[in-house]
């Protein structure tokens, strides 16, 4: 089915259920009041390695706290595993495949197609202010990175002070922090020792020493967050403000971001409303990124555009979901189409491009990710048991199946498993039908032109990487490895 096709088709729409059809969490004998502020929080690269998600190594007393005042959700799910795709999904309450914002990232990018618009469209309609700025640094605009054009500006301004009074406001603060290059806790340190390394990386000092930076990252992650939650309370509009926190997609790390493995697509996701929202909630719900921009405009009292793929969630009328989708395209040089389906119990994943390896050459990865080297020169070595030897296949499976439930860490793939026959037939046409029914573009190949364009110009950002570390280009794995050793194990 082709975009326009699909948009024509979806208008026949899921309206609006109003404030007093809020959820059980809700408590509704509130009266009437005056239209809430809507804030999103959202990190980046960010997976629910929380102490209240329960990571035992991590200090996270604001999140913490954040949590125990609202809900938390444990089954919240980008719909792509990097930051362009998912954004431009959640900014539209719409999948990236259905709109053509599905590359990461697009160079000749296009206007979106009607009835589609970004969520900011809908809220100043409506009378709201609309603002997005950099972490705590209120007069800098703050990341979109949008695989698509708009003829206007999305947002109003940087600050939501700047608004007209009693005008509400929605605003999004975008938070850089968990993203390499981390950012140290010298208050409070991770000690590597202490860190738990999944079975699917070589348990040594770097992997632990990488690992403990992103969790120390989170860490000054956390103290930004009770800044701007103190904006709240300083500006007495705490109680009347819903606040969503969550992360664009899952952490960068090896099996991780740009995969749709857990590490890669599971955020966290937490939800506040003083007065509203009861206290010390988790919920265990799928959720889809994509629900949040819906689900906003209703707490907001607006109408759902009818088009929107999202869903509501905070709703008593709430249409729960069975399976959640997400995906993966072309990140930039790195050409690539990956589609999976998750229950809460079992993952399906299909590997369209099932001839390319895991390990495709990648720029950012290669000059990012120190355990990539590691893993290679190991493998070479012969040092490497099954779970970690498998991202060196020289060919990925046509399709994975994994019981979350008994294999969390997605070690164990049961396509091939005759007991597990009826589950892979069921979640295969789960996907089959989704790709019909939403219209997805990734069928369809991108042009050689953009195809080089991002071979060229990622070509140019890794002779520039390799310079700053004093490497050269065709560095081999060994030096690579041995230029991480000095520098993080120092």
């Amino acid at each position: 089915m082709k975009r326009r096709d699909f948009l024509k088709n979806s208008m026949m729409g899921t309206g609006l259920a109003g404030m007093s059809s809020l959820i059980p969490f809700i408590n509704i004998s509130c009266g009437k009041s005056k239209r809430p502020n809507i804030l999103w929080l959202i990190s980046e690269d960010t997976s629910p390695d929380f102490a209240c998600y329960g990571n035992p190594v991590v200090k996270t007393p604001n999140f913490d706290r954040l949590a125990s005042q609202g809900i938390r959700f444990t089954n919240a799910f980008a719909s792509s595993p990097v930051c362009s795709a998912s954004r431009s999904a959640f900014n539209t309450g719409m999948y990236q495949t259905s709109i053509g914002a599905h590359q990461h990232r697009t160079w000749k990018k296009k206007p979106l197609s009607e009835p589609v618009k970004v969520v900011t469209d809908y809220f100043r309609e409506a009378g709201y202010y609309t603002t997005n700025c950099a972490g705590v640094n209120r007069d800098r605009s703050g990341k979109t990175d949008w695989n698509f054009t708009l003829d206007h500006d999305a947002f109003d301004g940087t600050d939501w002070r700047a608004r007209k009074p009693g005008q509400p406001f929605f605003a999004q603060v975008n938070l850089r922090l968990t993203h390499r290059k981390f950012v140290h806790d010298k208050k409070n340190p991770v000690n590597p020792d202490d860190v738990r390394v999944p079975p699917y990386y070589p348990d040594h000092p770097l992997t632990r020493r990488d690992w403990a930076d992103y969790l120390e990252s989170i860490q000054v992650l956390d103290g930004q967050v009770s800044r701007i939650l103190k904006w709240l309370e300083e500006e007495e509009i705490e109680d009347n403000t819903i606040v969503f926190y969550f992360g664009d997609h899952g952490r960068p790390h090896l099996w991780a971001k740009q995969w749709l493995y857990e590490g890669g697509i599971r955020v966290p996701l937490i939800v506040r409303w003083p007065g509203h929202i009861k206290q010390g909630v988790t919920n265990d719900d799928l959720i889809s990124l994509i629900d949040i921009a819906p689900t906003s405009l209703v707490l907001a009292g607006i109408k759902i555009p009818g088009h929107m793929q999202g869903r509501r969630f905070l709703n008593t009328d709430k249409k729960e979901r069975n399976y959640i989708f997400a995906a993966r395209d072309r990140c930039d040089e790195t050409v690539d189409r990956i589609r999976c389906v998750r229950s809460k119990r079992f993952k399906y994943i299909r590997n369209f491009m099932s001839d390319l390896p895991y390990t495709q050459f990648n720029a950012y990865k290669t000059n990012q990710y120190p355990v990539l080297p590691l893993i290679q020169v190991m493998h070479k070595r012969g040092e490497l048991n099954e779970a970690q030897a498998r991202f060196m296949c020289s060919k990925k499976p046509e399709e994975e199946l994994y019981d979350l439930l008994n294999d969390p860490y997605e070690l164990h793939n049961l396509a091939d498993d005759q007991n597990y026959q009826n589950v892979l037939k069921e979640f295969r046409l789960q996907l089959e039908n989704w790709i019909t029914e939403t219209g997805d573009l990734g069928e369809d190949p991108e042009s050689p032109e953009e195809m080089e364009y991002w071979k060229k110009r990622m070509a140019e950002r890794n002779e520039q990487w390799m310079f700053n570390k004093g490497l050269s280009v065709d560095v081999s794995p060994e030096k690579h490895l041995e230029y991480w050793i000095k520098t993080l194990l120092r």
